[in-house]
């Protein structure tokens, strides 16, 4: 890397990198580190009346206070942070005093990883913090960190950007505490999850990402390449069709937590992967699975919370259950006064006209009807609904209701005005759900891009038998941003999906050598801002020799300036 693309405080750190390595100190050293406690531990089981406890500790050092031949310093480690006193003699008891004079006044930066080893005391101004004899560099950090500062509760210099914080989200761990509070959370979300349905007695399975046909729900897919194969293949959208088949199979109840992938637009509540659970059990219906959602979901809140509720954008919700249960035709009825029950899709096309909606010829009837509830319902039910009962060209998956044909035993949980869950009695009758794919294959055929793909080996597999069932899948991410009360799916993706970093463009150094600058002028000329040969046209020659010896002479460089001639010669050239 040249010198001129790093800043003055990395070529700092990059000087005192070497200056290490000539002092014989190794900045990255490979041994493992004996660490035997962590801060938040530390504090946990301190007693002023007991004997001083003798600790290893490791961490990035924060913050450094040099006092003489005393100084403070600040280490986080993975459960917070703690104080670390550091005197001179304590950690140099020979002669040589540089690991402290030299090493840790001087050639130490923030960011750096420390290793400490002492005991835990109680300073005079009341603070837990270790009194350090051993300390070691355990990694040099050579890019400064963002320097976040607070007083008086007002926190100053904060690394608050979101597009910064989700593109660097290593930094944003670091300076910003409250970010991995909201992971560990998610991890807690995800654990009792898993702890519900193994108590169950269900068992976690995996089942195929690449799939040569992306079925169980109603969405645009990714599409690869296999070149061995020489298929295409599809990320999958959901992994319904395979855990019904292991349900064929014999499996009393099979669930899985793990990524799906949807070809579609990015928002506040979505992202092109997201984690989902989905589970099926056998001889159960989406009655059945309401009570046990409203369970599920109650644990949950009372593991990561401490109670049924949560907040969100100051609204209070309760997971206590049971929860309200709507039929959807009903919930529109509602919100819009008009009976969608018994109508056809032209009479509920001229409704979404009525209605000031923007529909198109691709839609059929299932669609019409979402559309309608996306608008005028899905977001008015902030605190825990089932909307039950869809009709059956909204649901190609699910076995008719009961007891009117036209509808689905089929619900979806709306939780903050956006969906968390969706079930349904799976439908097991073979000869039913091969005209419900030809319906879906119609919907294609007139250019719904989400319309279900007809699965031929899935179809096989319900030709052998498959047991009453039911079924949900419930987004993990969207139950997450309830749990710690984020408005930004981002905020609970470790690592969102952004669009590429923008670059400066800038021409290469062939470019500007074909006008007569010299190849090592050519980063000089990038560092003042000249990053294309048209930059230099109408610029001014003496400015710019100017503007070059300001930068030889800045960073040490053993090069010859230019004459105000030569840069004369350059811009004529243009």
């Amino acid at each position: 890397m040249n010198v001129l693309e790093l800043s003055e405080q990395e070529i700092c750190r990059r000087a005192s990198l070497d200056e290490l390595r000539r002092m014989g100190i190794e900045p990255y050293p490979a041994a493992e580190y004996p660490v035997d406690a962590y801060s938040a531990d530390i504090r946990d089981n301190f007693n002023d009346g007991a004997e001083p406890r003798e600790v290893c500790i490791a961490g990035r050092m924060m913050s450094r206070r040099v006092m003489g031949k005393a100084s403070f310093a600040e280490v986080l480690d993975s459960k917070g942070r703690i104080q670390v006193y550091v005197t001179r003699d304590d950690i140099c008891p020979g002669e040589n005093k540089d690991l402290y004079n030299t090493v840790f006044k001087k050639l130490l930066d923030l960011g750096d990883f420390i290793g400490v080893k002492g005991f835990v005391f109680r300073t005079q101004t009341g603070e837990i913090s270790v009194h350090a004899r051993e300390l070691v560099l355990l990694s040099k950090s050579i890019k400064p960190l963002p320097v976040v500062k607070e007083k008086d509760g007002v926190t100053y210099d904060s690394f608050d950007d979101p597009e910064l914080r989700y593109r660097q989200r290593y930094v944003d761990l670091i300076v910003n505490p409250g970010v991995k509070e909201t992971f560990m959370k998610r991890s807690l979300v995800v654990k009792t999850m898993r702890s519900v349905l193994d108590e169950a007695g269900y068992t976690e399975v995996e089942t195929p990402i690449l799939q040569s046909i992306p079925g169980g729900a109603s969405a645009r897919p990714f599409i690869t390449h296999h070149n061995s194969l020489d298929v295409d293949l599809y990320l999958r959208i959901a992994t319904e069709l395979y855990l019904k088949r292991l349900i064929v199979g014999g499996f009393e109840g099979v669930y899985e937590i793990g990524k799906n992938f949807r070809n579609e637009g990015m928002d506040r509540n979505h992202n092109p992967e997201f984690t989902c659970m989905e589970l099926y059990v056998q001889y159960k219906d989406y009655n059945w699975m309401m009570s046990f959602t409203e369970q599920l979901l109650e644990r949950i809140c009372v593991a990561v919370n401490g109670s049924t509720e949560t907040v969100v954008d100051g609204k209070t919700i309760s997971f206590k259950a049971p929860y309200r249960r709507l039929p959807i035709l009903e919930a529109i009825r509602e919100k819009t006064g008009y009976d969608l029950n018994g109508k056809s899709e032209d009479e509920i096309r001229q409704i979404c006209l009525a209605l000031n909606m923007e529909i198109d010829d691709t839609m059929g009837k299932g669609k019409l009807i979402d559309e309608i509830f996306g608008e005028f319902c899905e977001g008015t039910y902030i605190q825990p609904t089932f909307i039950t009962d869809y009709p059956v060209e909204m649901s190609p998956l699910t076995k008719k209701h009961r007891s009117n044909p036209a509808l689905t035993e089929r619900f979806e949980l709306m939780v903050n005005g956006k969906e968390l869950a969706n079930a349904y009695s799976e439908l097991n009758d073979p000869i039913d759900q091969e005209e419900r794919f030809q319906d879906q294959l119609r919907l294609s055929e007139k250019g719904d891009d989400e319309a279900m793909f007809i699965d031929q080996d899935f179809l096989r597999a319900l030709q052998y038998g498959m047991p009453p069932t039911s079924g949900i899948g419930i987004g993990i991410d969207r139950l997450v941003m309830l749990m710690t009360g984020q408005t930004q799916i981002q905020e609970v993706l470790f690592f969102p999906q952004m669009r590429p970093e923008k670059k400066v463009p800038r021409d290469a150094a062939g470019k500007f050598m074909e006008i007569g600058v010299p190849e090592e002028i050519v980063p000089v000329l990038y560092k003042v801002g000249y990053n294309l040969v048209t930059d230099l046209k109408d610029a001014n020659p003496q400015k710019i020799q100017q503007q070059i010896g300001e930068i030889i002479k800045k960073f040490k460089l053993e090069i010859q300036k230019p004459s105000v001639n030569d840069i004369a010669a350059w811009t004529a050239a243009l």
